[in-house]
């Protein structure tokens, strides 16, 4: 199974376009944690704002809800899942180095665009991913980043 994990973003364009990216790439679930917006509103109406990017992925991508990030990596790890931070860190690797090679379920991390992950969050990962930046800019746009990493890893 492929999951994704988003943890705190604040861009509801950002997490709807997450959610039509996991869909191309064959993605099963998506786990919102935190601050992170869904698809309905606390009424539990569709938001049309969301449904304007993820042009229904929402509708057919699973999704669920966990306020802790960490409560979600842990059992996800129980559970035998390889997963894979999308993040700039010490201890990443580049990712076009990250093999899944032989990972029956695999679940992709996004954090926070500007502070990240946090290092306990980053320590329940089994690798850390990081894409190269050749330009003057420190970062992607989370977005982008998840696309790129999506299609490479998974050999899409």
């Amino acid at each position: 199974m492929k999951i994704v994990v988003i943890d705190n973003l604040r861009s509801v364009f950002n997490v709807g376009s997450i959610f039509r990216t996991a869909n191309a790439v064959g993605v099963e679930k998506i786990v919102l944690c935190g601050t992170t917006p869904t698809p309905l509103d606390k009424w539990g109406d569709k938001r049309s704002d969301f449904a304007k990017v993820a042009l229904g992925a929402e509708d057919v991508v699973t999704w669920e809800y966990e306020a802790l990030i960490t409560e979600a990596l842990k059992k996800l790890k129980e559970e035998g899942n390889y997963i894979i931070a999308i993040e700039q860190d010490e201890k990443s690797v580049d990712y076009k180095k990250v093999s899944i090679e032989g990972k029956k379920d695999v679940t992709f991390v996004i954090g926070p665009e500007v502070d990240g992950m946090s290092k306990e969050n980053l320590e329940l990962c089994n690798v850390i991913a990081e894409i190269p930046m050749l330009g003057s800019k420190e970062s992607l746009n989370v977005t982008i980043a998840f696309g790129i990493a999506c299609y490479r890893i998974l050999g899409v």
